[in-house]
């Protein structure tokens, strides 16, 4: 039996994968309503084809619960947040799921931890844990490699890393995954592990920040950014991401802090980037003000933001741009916001797209969903600031 404790974003799929494939499977979560819902067989956020896993997972007699088992292997996928103003992870959550597993767990046990963590994480904060606790136990990372709005396709196919202290032990774990990954698994010592996940996502950030300065650069001189890009990457051996309105989620927008936090006199061009992708709402409030002027629109009361998630199509608000946006206007600022995607409440939040959509001059489209792509014909009469470069056949205001 494997007992995967915090069934979030990565330990649910992955929970129901496993289970899927045939292997033993409890899931446990200290959330009472996320368990109970799962108990009734209801997937607790939207992803494509994670009900069809839940089908499969329940056929195999998975099960949920607030305990934590005695058993031999864990994988832990609990949430790693960061201290917005020290930068710092938060590995509290992590260190309790810990201390929970070996009160429970038979000797030898072998906890695998999936949450994302700075380079050093084990050594320095788990290790002394069990040590502490007396306990023998193997631990081995296997940091997440999944992006939400293609959760399932990319656990199965998505390669991994698994860190282990020894082959033996990076062999037994590579087991377990090989049982739904259909990818390349790579066993590396643990800190290599650690460092290579939160290389990725750092190595991502730097090359979105290099589209977002780049559209300042040609705002502030009145060139067409996405054209310049468009003939750019006509070259070779050249590929120029997009601009945005920011950087969000749970990875790419936290992980380069843990190697500037760890490695502040080093990690110069991380900081730089890191500093150019936050700085995007500021920018798209710029241009907002700008817009406002032009158009002679004098309240933000008559500004909607589309989209509060912080990539399109899925329903997860982590590190929103759009709600950074937000708390830089400030609480005397008062725009309006609608996701299609997101039922969850959040202020001046509107229900119905009509409504929302009526009660505005200024349209910012914050998020490419599928949604405002099929439904751009509603936006012919009002003005529109476009920041992902979607819209076609409307004229409009770009970054």
């Amino acid at each position: 039996m494997i007992n995967i404790i915090g069934l979030g974003y990565i330990g649910l799929p992955t929970s129901l994968m496993l289970a899927g494939s045939g292997i033993d499977v409890v899931g446990t979560d200290i959330n009472q309503s996320i368990i109970e819902k799962l108990r009734h067989n209801k997937v607790t956020f939207k992803e494509k084809g994670l009900e069809e896993l839940m089908s499969k997972a329940i056929e195999n007699k998975i099960k949920f619960s607030t305990d934590f088992m005695g058993c031999d292997t864990y994988i832990i996928a609990v949430p790693t947040p960061y201290n917005s103003e020290t930068k710092k992870v938060d590995t509290t959550y992590l260190e309790n799921a810990v201390s929970s597993v070996l009160e429970v767990s038979n000797q030898d046990a072998i906890i695998i931890i999936e949450s994302t963590i700075p380079p050093g994480t084990i050594d320095s904060v788990i290790r002394p844990i069990i040590n502490a606790k007396g306990k023998r136990c193997e631990l081995a990372h296997a940091p997440e490699r999944i992006l939400p709005g293609n959760m399932v396709y990319e656990l199965r196919h998505n390669s991994r890393t698994i860190g282990a202290d020894s082959k033996e032990v990076g062999e037994k774990v590579k087991e377990i995954y090989s049982t739904f990954c259909e990818g390349n698994i790579v066993i590396t010592d643990i800190r290599t592990a650690e460092m290579s996940k939160v290389v990725e996502n750092t190595y991502r950030d730097i090359n979105i920040a290099f589209a977002n300065e780049l559209a300042k650069i040609c705002r502030s001189d009145n060139l067409d950014v996405y054209e310049i890009i468009k003939i750019a990457n006509m070259h070779p051996r050249v590929n120029i991401l997009s601009p945005g309105p920011g950087v969000g989620g749970h990875c790419i927008s936290v992980d380069p802090w843990f190697l500037v936090g760890d490695y502040p006199k080093l990690a110069n061009l991380i900081h730089t980037a890191r500093k150019v992708n936050d700085s995007m709402p500021l920018h798209v409030i710029d241009r907002i003000d700008s817009i406002m002027s032009i158009e002679g629109i004098d309240d933000y009361e008559k500004v909607g933001l589309y989209g509060i998630t912080y990539k399109p199509d899925v329903d997860d608000t982590r590190e929103s741009p759009t709600l950074q946006l937000i708390s830089h206007l400030g609480k005397n600022k008062n725009v309006k916001i609608y996701d299609p995607m997101v039922e969850r409440e959040f202020k001046n939040k509107m229900d119905k797209f009509e409504d929302f959509i009526n009660s505005v001059d200024l349209v910012v489209i914050m998020v490419d969903h599928a949604h405002i792509k099929a439904n751009e014909d509603k936006l012919k009469n009002k003005t529109v600031l476009d920041t992902k470069n979607i819209i076609k056949n409307l004229p409009v205001y770009k970054l």
